[in-house]
């Protein structure tokens, strides 16, 4: 009896599984007919994340018209201007490091939450600053958000999308970072236009608040990145991120490649060891150099210091402010040309050709203010003005549309998943670094050598960068994260074994 039940109910269980499994092939087919909408959710995510790429253009190019009122009403000197606008770039080389290293312990999301959080203090500490000490303070906390979101965002991106899409998606964070300067150099001239005054900088500085506000909210409802959750041994949820935002049947293979890159012999090992192995430390040097070489082209000089730069040529105030838009409405064309010329021509192409362009475009401003004279007539000279100017929106075309999408993409796939976030921290903070020691010099520059010898001296690095670029400059087109990470390990190990059994 006993006997004649248990087998009854085992039955009983073998075809309930069958029905259960039926219905489950069943579901699994009409998944796969009517598949989840994944793409606006990409869209979504990519978006809201990139915000902190707005708020980093807004922040770094606010400063350029606000320093024209703020150097009366703060009575600023030429080694306080340089402070005012350096030591955001300081903070920005500090948060990026320290956000890199934590972001890889607790996770991209919860980083760019506190990011946003740092933004809303440091943008309302700056409009209220009473006097230059305060504002230099907030201008350095303001910068650990920016250096924060400039390491963590196209990692979070690059991360999420699919592989085919990360191009585009990535460079979406420097598209968001030149729109944030556009608008910042739009409303500088619309704000003086409706208010004026000494405190017109205020207000300027303010409006960071809204999309810092509007970046927080939008993270709280976002997932982290498979990647991550991968890292930590969360596959469960590795799994839902990526059947939420990748096409039917693409889930398996890549979360198969996760697993496979997390469970290496090699990489095992070096967890073990908490040590970074000799191929990663020659590609975090590798990273280090294609962030400086975006820095050292000077391109932050023309952001920062335009209209200064072109007040110095003899333009009014109002001039130069609406001018300076014209620097921020080629930024954001001559981005949206870099992303559709990524797709077509791949990193390498494109990052050669954005240093070289710029570096000539360099020394023919350079040339401009040499042998153009100062004054005609006893007055400035409109034409070195608006010449001095076409040269900088011909560089910026090239820094914009070729240089800087090359390098945020670039910098986001380059590295191994273990180290994504550290090793990318390094390299925005040395980037970040180069661009506070140039911004920092610059104003001092064009008191001591002036106009000319500085873009001559822009001109000269860019040569070196050029060398740079030609001989190290990495392709990475066309292959998923995990794909890019067995390309350097083959290329950039040190045991000779391998080489010798590729020969």
């Amino acid at each position: 009896m006993i006997c004649i039940t248990q087998k009854y109910d085992n039955n009983n269980e073998i075809q309930g599984a069958l029905v259960t499994e039926k219905l489950n092939s069943g579901q699994e087919s009409e998944a796969k007919k009517t598949p989840p909408p994944t793409e606006p959710l990409v869209k979504v995510i990519a978006f809201i994340a990139t915000l902190g790429g707005l708020l980093f253009g807004y922040d770094t190019g606010v400063i350029a018209g606000a320093l024209l009122f703020m150097k009366h009403d703060l009575h600023l000197t030429s080694v306080t201007t340089g402070m005012v606008t350096s030591f955001l770039i300081l903070g920005s080389a500090i948060g990026a490091i320290f956000a890199g290293r934590v972001a890889d312990r607790f996770g991209r999301k919860k980083i760019i939450l506190v990011m946003a959080i740092i933004f809303m203090a440091g943008s309302l500490g700056c409009a209220m600053a009473p006097n230059v000490v305060l504002m230099i303070m907030f201008r350095f906390i303001l910068g650990l958000a920016v250096g924060g979101a400039a390491a963590i965002v196209p990692i979070y991106i690059a991360e999420i999308v699919p592989s085919n899409r990360r191009w585009q998606f990535v460079t979406l964070q420097e598209l968001m970072i030149v729109s944030g300067q556009l608008i910042a150099y739009t409303s500088n001239a619309a704000i003086n236009e409706v208010w004026g005054g000494e405190t017109t900088w205020r207000w300027m500085l303010g409006v960071a608040c809204v999309p810092a506000v509007i970046l927080w909210v939008g993270m709280l409802f976002l997932p982290d990145t498979p990647r991550w959750y991968a890292m930590h041994g969360r596959y469960r949820e590795a799994r839902d991120v990526l059947e939420r935002t990748r096409k039917a049947g693409k889930v398996e293979k890549e979360l198969s490649e996760i697993r496979s890159s997390m469970s290496s012999k090699s990489e095992k090992h070096s967890r073990r060891q908490k040590t970074i192995s000799v191929w990663m430390k020659r590609l975090v040097f590798l990273g280090i150099g294609i962030a400086m070489l975006q820095q050292l082209s000077g391109v932050n000089t023309i952001m920062f210091y335009a209209p200064t730069m072109l007040q110095a040529t003899g333009l009014s105030t109002n001039a130069s402010l609406m001018a300076t838009i014209a620097n921020g409405v080629i930024s954001v064309i001559m981005t949206f040309v870099g992303i559709m010329l990524l797709s077509r021509f791949g990193r390498r192409p494109l990052l050669l050709t954005g240093q070289i362009g710029c570096t000539l475009t360099l020394l023919a401003i350079g040339l401009v203010t040499w042998l153009m004279p100062e004054t005609v007539n006893g007055h400035p000279d409109a034409v070195r003005s608006y010449l001095v100017l076409g040269g900088m929106l011909i560089f910026l075309c090239f820094q914009q549309g070729a240089l800087s999408p090359v390098t945020w993409l670039l910098l986001s796939e380059m590295f191994p998943m273990r180290i994504r976030g550290m090793a990318n921290g390094v390299s925005v903070f040395a980037m970040q670094m180069t661009n506070f020691s140039i911004a920092f010099m610059f104003p001092i520059m064009l008191d001591t050598i002036g106009l000319t010898m500085s873009f001559f001296c822009f001109a000269a690095i860019g040569v070196a960068g050029g060398i740079f670029a030609i001989i190290f400059a990495p392709e990475t087109q066309g292959k998923t994260l995990e794909q890019i990470e067995k390309h350097f390990k083959k290329h950039l190990q040190d045991d000779p074994a391998p080489q010798e059994a590729r020969s």
